[in-house]
């Protein structure tokens, strides 16, 4: 709440230096900051008596909004890529896929590799177990198991996630 919009009796008044002006009614720290051309702002609002504090409010809003947009710049989007193996893989697409896995890492992003099973391959999901045992140790030293191997429905899961 800004100007007007204040509600309360008196409030405890912070000068546009940071400097501390102590209890004042809210008119007296109104014509304060309107003698000075600035804003009073009321910055905790939860206060006994509410804080409120002289300052360029369309300046503050502008620095606000800078900082947020330089928080969005400067954050990484975590993506999720998925790599599907079969149980019966052979060993030069295995290597593919572990290809894409090890770069889909390096790029920071986690990666849910499955084994998918068709038909009776169901039965034998030890098989499927092993292959992402495998994955998991050839991939050790660039990523964390976030899920260890699981079965669900008729597909076997693990998810990595990248070292910080």
């Amino acid at each position: 709440m800004i100007n007007d919009e204040i509600r309360a009796k008196e409030v405890r008044l912070v000068g546009a230096e940071g400097e501390q002006i102590g209890i004042k009614p809210i008119r007296e720290a109104l014509q304060m900051a309107i003698d000075l051309n600035l804003d009073l702002v009321n910055v905790a609002p939860q206060a006994k008596p509410p804080v409120c504090r002289i300052m360029d409010y369309g300046k503050f809003r502008y620095e606000q909004q800078k900082k947020e947009k330089e928080a969005r710049k400067n954050q990484k989007v975590v993506d999720i890529k998925e790599v599907w193996f079969r149980a019966n893989i052979e060993e030069h697409d295995y290597q593919t896929k572990l290809r894409n896995v090890v770069k889909f890492l390096k790029e920071g992003d986690k990666v849910k590799c499955s084994v998918r099973f068709r038909g009776r391959e169901i039965t034998h999901a030890n098989i499927g177990q092993k292959i992402l045992e495998r994955v998991k140790t050839e991939v050790a030293e660039l990523c964390i198991v976030e899920r260890h191997p699981k079965l669900e429905g008729r597909s076997m899961i693990m998810i990595l996630a990248p070292k910080a």
